[in-house]
Parts: structure tokens; sequence; C-alpha cells
């Protein structure tokens, strides 16, 4: 007998789980709830994949289904505002939200009736609410199928830093140089470029960038890791010395000072985070792990032989 599908998680049910502290079963957020071609949006839920919503608004489309995305749902990319295979932020592709408040309340969010929610929820790391559902802009979505088809892709994989286009020549030679002295092998990088949105309050992209993924190895012992985290901490300061940054959603190893040179505003963010949420009903490793960044006290570092 063939394995029946599980009904969807209502928005009820996640209030409730969020009221009781109770876990959820994300695998049920994943339906595409409405398609309005009249009003130019779709709507679906958090879990969502992006292979999913091209399969149901152009299932004869080869080019659609083809695309390949660095996050699989709709909820991981908004949580980041990662970038499309257009280069879009998805803070751009996003009509609304709907998220429950980690009060219980559910609430339909977007850049007109709640614009401050709106624009920490995008990109947020998931710590202002439990996503239920995203209502996409369909024009939007069919423009990032066009230009992801056109593009050259990127990688995805490995560490990713953010270069003002003119600079990437300059930074490789540098980043070269940096794995040399490591004697670490350095693999040929991959570049794409991603666009730059005003939108959301923690923004990583302030311009126009030429995000580059570099393959850094795997450690396998102790000192390989400490080899390893200093390598990437050596390229993260080439990158600021030629104007760029690092994506704060998949960078851990970003010391204090270069975390606060990329994200002055990250203080603010995670004081509004606690002004929403101060009983930190909503916590994962990413707010932990910039609270004890941000928490240290900071002291000069001194070498003696």
């Amino acid at each position: 007998m063939p394995a029946t599908l599980s009904h969807p998680l209502s928005a009820h049910e996640l209030q409730e789980a969020m009221r009781n502290a109770q876990p959820i079963e994300a695998a049920r957020l994943d339906r595409v709830l409405r398609v309005e071609p009249g009003q130019g949006v779709v709507e679906v839920q958090a879990n969502t994949t992006w292979k999913s919503i091209a399969a149901r608004l152009r299932p004869r489309d080869a080019q659609a289904s083809a695309v390949r995305t660095t996050t699989p749902t709709v909820g991981e990319s908004l949580a980041r505002n990662a970038a499309g295979p257009d280069g879009r932020p998805t803070v751009m592709h996003v009509e609304a939200l709907t998220l429950v408040t980690p009060d219980g309340e559910l609430r339909r969010v977007n850049r007109r009736t709640h614009p401050e929610l709106f624009a920490l929820s995008v990109g947020g790391q998931g710590l202002f609410g439990a996503l239920y559902s995203v209502t996409l802009k369909l024009d939007s979505l069919a423009r990032a199928v066009i230009e992801a088809a056109r593009s050259v892709p990127g990688s995805g994989s490995g560490m990713q830093l953010l270069l003002p286009p003119e600079r990437v020549q300059a930074f490789v030679a540098d980043a070269q140089a940096r794995f040399t002295e490591w004697r670490i092998a350095m693999q040929d990088p991959t570049v794409r470029h991603v666009l730059q949105e005003d939108e959301t309050f923690l923004r990583w992209a302030h311009q126009e960038y030429a995000e580059v993924s570099m393959l850094v190895p795997e450690p396998r012992t102790i000192g390989a890791s400490v080899r390893t985290t200093q390598l990437r901490r050596s390229l993260i300061d080439a990158a600021i010395a030629h104007g760029g940054a690092f994506p704060i959603a998949c960078t851990p190893e970003a010391t204090r000072a270069q975390t606060e040179a990329c994200y002055p505003q990250l203080k603010a963010f995670l004081a509004q985070k606690r002004r929403f949420d101060p009983a930190e009903r909503i916590v994962n490793p990413w707010y932990r792990h910039y609270c004890s960044l941000l928490g240290r006290e900071s002291c000069d570092v001194r070498w003696s032989r």
C-alpha cells in the first residue's frame, strides 16, 4: 500500500506550536497555496522548494526545471535573503509574507503594512517569527529564469566572498598568494554577479558585487583546522582590503573586527531582535554565535617568542 502524503500544516497549528513551544513538522509546510495570474502572484508555504514551484508554474519548461539554486526552499532563501541564480536577492521576488511572531500572533507582512518587520524578517535568519507562507511575484520569477539561463553559473560551493567587480582579478591574485603562504592548493574560483538591494535591515548586498566562491579544503586534524581558519580569515581581510565583504549568513569564522567592519548595523539588528522577542522564544546557532561574538571583551593580541 503506497504511503499517503501528509496533510499540510495550517496557520492555526503553527500558532499553537509557537504559543506552546512545540516542534513542528517542517515537511508539512510544502504546498503551493494559490496561483493568481491576474494579481501576478503565487503564494507558497515556507518549506516549498523552488523546483516544485517551477514544476507547478511551468510544467513543460525544461529551462525552468533545470535552474539550480543555492538554497533549496523558499523559507531558507528568505531567511538568508539569498541571491538566486539570476543574482537578485530574494527580497526582490517577495510581495508579502505570513509569519507567526514570537507572541503567537499571525501577521501578514509587506512593505506597506509592516515595513519595519518586513525589513527585519527578510534576511533576518528566521529570528522574527515562524514563517508560514511567502507571496512571490510571478513576473519577477519568470525574469529570474530567463536571466539565469543567460548567465554563467557559479558553483555556490566553498567560501563565498563579495568583491566590487573591477577588483576581482586583483583579489584572486592576492588570494593565490595567501593560499601559497599557508601551503594549501588553490583551485580556480567561480564568480557570479549579484545585484544591490536596499530594503532589508541586515543587508549584505550593499552594492553590486561579484560573488567569488573559493574551495577551501575541509580540515582533518586540529592543526589543519587552525590553519584553515587562519586562511579563511586572511581571505576575508583581503576581500575587505579590496573594498568587498562577506555574506553574514554563512561565514562564522569572521572575527569581531571583520564583522563590525562589514556589518556595522548588526548590534542594532540584535537589539531589534530582543525588542520583538524579549523572552528569546526563537533562537538558533547563528543568533547565539553573534551574540557571543559581540558580547566578548575585545583585547589586543600580543605574540611572544
